[in-house]
């Protein structure tokens, strides 16, 4: 028996539910926003009484089904969960530790401040005056890193543009957590956990589709 992961329940739930908005709109016009989002909310509430998804992304559904009871058309439901379908589709299980190298290039290629080189011993400060900044423990990247391969959780202390941080994990096949401020070692910087295989137990951190 296959048992699901988080990640594939994920996917598989977005997927479905674009799928069936884009099934019911099929030969009308064109839906406004505020009714693709009150569909969407429909579609999930349902989704929920018939359990029509994995237990895994509930609590998901039930934080979106509210949301757009609150916010209507501003809850951009067609948005997020096509932000979830680009950004997981992408997702690698392999070679995470190449690519979180690839990432701090990009980081620092953007102006960003890259400090892996440090052990962090309890609250960490950092005087960059307001730069944008990655860190992570030297000791900890050490040990979560096996050639090529991340074999252990490791936190990505952020100071900066998130959305700039989530294109480029999105560009290198990488989920990093929502950014936690409580759950800091460097003062004034966020938490971003990255696990082995991608295997996030919440929401990444997703990329907002770039207008031009």
């Amino acid at each position: 028996m296959r048992v699901q992961t988080y990640n594939q329940a994920l996917l598989e739930m977005a997927s479905a539910s674009l799928a069936e908005l884009a099934r019911t709109g099929a030969g009308r016009a064109p839906r406004t926003q505020a009714q693709e989002s009150h569909f969407l909310s429909l579609w999930l509430a349902d989704s929920l009484k018939e359990k029509r998804f994995s237990r895994l992304v509930m609590e998901d559904l039930k934080g979106w089904v509210q949301q757009a009871r609150t916010q209507g058309a501003g809850a951009d439901l067609k948005g997020l969960l096509s932000r979830i379908v680009r950004h997981y589709s992408q997702a690698a299980r392999e070679g995470l530790g190449a690519r979180l190298m690839a990432l701090l290039d990009d980081c620092e290629q953007a102006g960003w401040q890259r400090i892996t080189e440090y052990a962090l011993d309890g609250k960490a400060r950092l005087a960059s005056q307001g730069q944008a900044s990655i860190v992570i423990c030297a000791a900890e990247l050490a040990s979560a890193l096996a050639g090529d391969e991340l074999v252990a959780p490791l936190t990505l202390y952020v100071r900066g543009d998130e959305q700039q941080l989530a294109r480029f994990a999105q560009c290198h096949g990488l989920l990093i957590g929502q950014g936690n401020k409580k759950q800091t070692r460097v003062k004034h910087h966020k938490g971003h956990l990255l696990m082995p295989a991608n295997a996030l137990p919440a929401l990444a951190l997703l990329a907002q589709e770039r207008r031009i």
